[in-house]
């Protein structure tokens, strides 16, 4: 019969019923459980560098930032690239084969082809970035406001939204840009801008209604900050994941738009190196054996490839639901 708890008999404490005594293991007798053991994961680190580290191990990720990367310095440096002036056009240079003067051969007008598919990377480039750059300020400003203040705000806010998501992009663009003689990359931006907004707006709004009810906006709020503050320290960080999501892909929607506006005329001038306006003059000489728009398409087509896939890694590193699948 083990022993009775000398504590509590010295202590006075009676059992609970007759015959009942209290029985104290031996502590070489007791398991000690490490429940409260904690595993270093690295979640000290803060979620933008975890998903950096996310996004290092991502193929789709590497493939895309180099794809990026060369696109941006051939739109900065074009010069390193191409010896030729894209608009020295001489017509008895008319349709030449790819040589070793000419790599991809010239057009009808003599220009060199393979000049102006590297000229005309900083057009389209100018426009998807500044346009991007724009939309994402006035999407995020609108929509964040709207989803953290809600109330009539939020209301006037959604219904003019719902009114520029009824007009669709290309064709609100067509009609605007046909009101104007003179055109240039400013007016493709804003124009662009204007429209292009509503979708990165919806994001912000529905990322900062699921943000202004966590506990720390409400320590924030206990703790006396103003809204301006939680909005700006809180909301906003905490918001940026799928805003700059949303972003990515569409400034290659934007580079394709400006591409198709100056395939059709009313975008660019004529004036002007750009892909749009190169596949555009290559189209009539497609059926006669010249594939020369082959070449502005294919550098159109990877530099939107290469934002849409940057836009697929983000989204995958940036949704925490996607990281832990």
């Amino acid at each position: 019969m083990p022993d009775r708890d000398p504590d509590a008999a010295q202590a006075g404490v009676p059992a609970t019923h007759p015959h009942q005594d209290r029985f104290v293991a031996g502590a070489s007798e007791a398991e000690v459980l490490a429940v409260d053991a904690v595993v270093d994961t690295g979640s000290s680190a803060g979620f933008w560098k975890g998903a950096w580290l996310n996004l290092r191990r991502r193929p789709l990720f590497i493939v895309s930032a180099v794809m990026i990367l060369i696109v941006v310095v051939v739109s900065l440096f074009p010069g390193l690239f191409a010896h030729q002036d894209p608009r020295l056009c001489l017509g008895s240079l008319s349709l030449q084969k790819p040589s070793g003067a000419h790599w991809f051969g010239t057009d009808l007008q003599g220009c060199d082809i393979y000049a102006r598919t590297i000229y005309g990377a900083r057009a389209s480039v100018v426009v998807g970035v500044v346009t991007t750059l724009i939309v994402f300020v006035i999407g995020t400003t609108f929509g964040v406001l709207a989803g953290f203040f809600g109330g009539w705000l939020d209301v006037i806010i959604s219904r003019v939204t719902d009114i520029f998501f009824a007009l669709p992009l290309i064709l609100a663009a067509i009609v605007i840009m046909q009101m104007f003689a003179n055109r240039s990359v400013w007016t493709v931006v804003t124009i662009l801008a204007v429209f292009g907004w509503p979708q990165v707006a919806r994001i912000a709004r529905g990322a900062t209604i699921s943000i202004r009810n966590e506990e720390f906006i409400t320590a924030a709020k206990a703790l006396g900050a103003s809204r301006a503050r939680i909005v700006v320290s809180h909301v906003v960080p905490n918001a940026l994941g799928p805003i700059i999501v949303i972003c990515t892909i569409s400034l290659g929607v934007f580079i394709v738009t400006e591409a198709t506006l100056s395939y059709l005329g009313i975008g660019l001038p004529a004036t002007s190196v750009s892909w749009g306006i190169d596949i555009s003059a290559g189209q009539s000489l497609l059926r006669s054996g010249n594939p020369i728009l082959l070449y502005p398409a294919v550098a159109l087509a990877l530099t939107v490839l290469a934002f849409i896939m940057m836009g697929d890694a983000l989204r995958d590193a940036l949704d925490p639901k996607a990281r832990t699948r």
